[in-house]
């Protein structure tokens, strides 16, 4: 498993729209490695595959919300190949949300509270499932990354310059 380099705005391919996994075979699966070694390397909660580079429709989360005995998070990893989501509520959920594209940058977005997505798995296993809560969030902010859309287009001009300025700061501080 490799630790692979994160693509940062205003890099053009995070607006590409991601094609499909049209093989699903032992490089794939080990690209999906990769991702998920990238993403807790990041230590991050989700990751698409073009934030590394790569326009196929992959993405990974693990929203490690259980801690062992020791109080480290569960590792319990999932990948999702060509997902797509079927239906949307018309119930709202705000979450604070951040983007490793985006390092350290964070603000409140407004998504769907739950969504039915498809998709297969790395052994090309079909599957479908309701998702709500920080799973539905994150699981829409990734597809979004698949389809060239970042969190701060959900946000207004006002917020997503303010955003943006934020970042500029950083870099030139760092």
């Amino acid at each position: 498993m490799a630790v692979l380099p994160i693509v940062e705005v205003p890099d053009p391919r995070l607006r590409l729209v991601s094609g499909p996994v049209d093989a699903i075979d032992a490089a794939t699966r080990a690209f999906v490695a990769d991702l998920i070694e990238t993403m807790y390397a990041a230590k991050g909660i989700g990751l698409a595959a073009i934030q590394v580079g790569v326009d196929r429709r992959i993405l990974v989360i693990d929203l490690q919300a259980e801690e062992d005995a020791e109080g480290k998070p569960v590792r319990d990893p999932h990948a999702y190949l060509n997902p797509e989501i079927l239906s949307v509520s018309d119930e709202l959920s705000v979450y604070n949300e951040g983007c490793l594209s985006i390092p350290e940058q964070y603000a409140e977005v407004a998504r769907p509270a739950s969504c039915r997505v498809r998709w297969q798995d790395e052994q090309g296993g079909d599957h479908e499932e309701d998702m709500d809560g920080l799973l539905a969030t994150c699981m829409q902010h990734e597809i979004d990354h698949l389809n060239g859309v970042l969190f701060t287009d959900h946000l207004s001009r006002l917020k997503r310059d303010m955003v943006m300025k934020k970042l500029t700061k950083m870099r030139k501080m760092a």
